[in-house]
């Protein structure tokens, strides 16, 4: 007689089937709760172990978010600081391909998962590994979101870092809000915005978020900011070079017959302003630089390609910034006795 592949329900004496349908439910029920309390045993651990946490966001797309985001942690990674990246954008991930990392799949060593590591030693985890190709689409309605984002921080195996940078998606929601209230002691938000009117009226959004989160702003990030032309001539040449809306730049070589002039392509100063109104740093800005559109592509980040550059040097003044924006909020904690 052949064994039927059909399941048996056996019957404990004296337990009807709605008992053990309700004693089974009530076992997983606990088991969930088990397991949802260990992972935020981890995510308070993970707090300790890691340093410093920023927080990367836009109101808007387009203002180079990730770009910004990957830019600061290989700029603090040419520092000597371990460094890890959190890509939060479950719908459109970045940052591996900005990283080098195009293709990496991700390890599990003793049910924890292991980052990748990318570009000067920085980790990165990323909704992009979990994916069967990039052209795959992640359709999750808020909380299939909520859970990935947890186990992204409580089931990752970080290890000691300096600083964890943690890239959004455009815009207020679900991410960056699930983030605040899962990982403990977030240093606070870095805002990326454009000169432009539109994506300056969406970083006020950013900060007015900020806020009911109770999480600080530690400053704002002008985007590219200006275009930068170099040339050379005769020294002592005075060059004109006509810019966006017939608006003329001038500029006289050196010794050498080098000249630069910056063109604002999409206006100026509007995050300085936007940060003097709101009371906020203005942690700097970065050049309009197309090295960075073809490192992206290329997997090699403008930083890597090139260190000693006029982008590398713009985010290791917006590091700097950061840093000192750390480093008084450290002393302002101090206990004077």
């Amino acid at each position: 007689m052949g064994m039927s592949d059909s399941p048996v329900t056996i019957h404990t004496p004296g337990q009807s089937s709605e008992s053990q349908d309700s004693t089974a439910q009530q076992q997983k029920q606990m088991e969930q709760a088990y397991a949802q309390m260990k992972r935020k045993m981890a995510m308070e651990e993970i707090g300790r172990k890691i340093k410093h946490k920023i927080m990367v966001l836009s109101g808007k797309g387009g203002v180079g978010k990730s770009t910004v985001s990957t830019g600061l942690a290989l700029s603090l990674a040419q520092q000597g600081f371990k460094v890890g990246i959190l890509d939060i954008d479950i719908t459109g991930p970045n940052v591996p391909k900005m990283m080098g990392l195009d293709g990496k799949q991700l390890q599990v060593e003793n049910k924890r998962i292991l980052p990748a590591e990318g570009h000067l030693g920085v980790k990165v985890i990323s909704m992009a590994f979990l994916l069967e190709s990039e052209d795959t689409p992640v359709v999750w309605r808020g909380p299939i979101k909520l859970g990935a984002i947890q186990q992204f921080i409580g089931d990752v195996d970080w290890g000691e870092l300096d600083y964890l940078v943690i890239d959004f998606p455009p815009g207020t929601s679900d991410e960056p809000l699930t983030v605040a209230q899962s990982l403990p002691n977030i240093d606070g938000m870095v805002i990326v915005t454009t000169p432009q009117q539109v994506a300056l009226l969406d970083s006020r959004k950013s900060i007015s978020f900020s806020q009911s989160l109770k999480v600080p702003v530690i400053g704002i990030v002008e985007n590219m900011s200006g275009y930068t032309i170099e040339g050379k001539a005769e020294p002592g040449t005075d060059v004109e070079i006509f810019g966006p809306a017939g608006k003329m730049f001038k500029a006289t070589t050196n010794e050498e017959g080098i000249f630069s002039v910056t063109l604002d392509i999409f206006k100026e100063g509007g995050g300085k302003a936007t940060a003097e109104e709101f009371g906020v740093p203005f942690l700097g800005a970065l050049p309009f630089d197309p090295g960075f559109v073809r490192g992206g592509d290329d997997g090699v980040h403008r930083i890597v390609s090139d260190p000693n550059g006029a982008s590398a040097k713009a985010f290791a003044k917006v590091v700097e910034a950061i840093q000192s924006h750390l480093q008084l909020d450290r002393n302002d904690d101090l206990e004077i006795i």
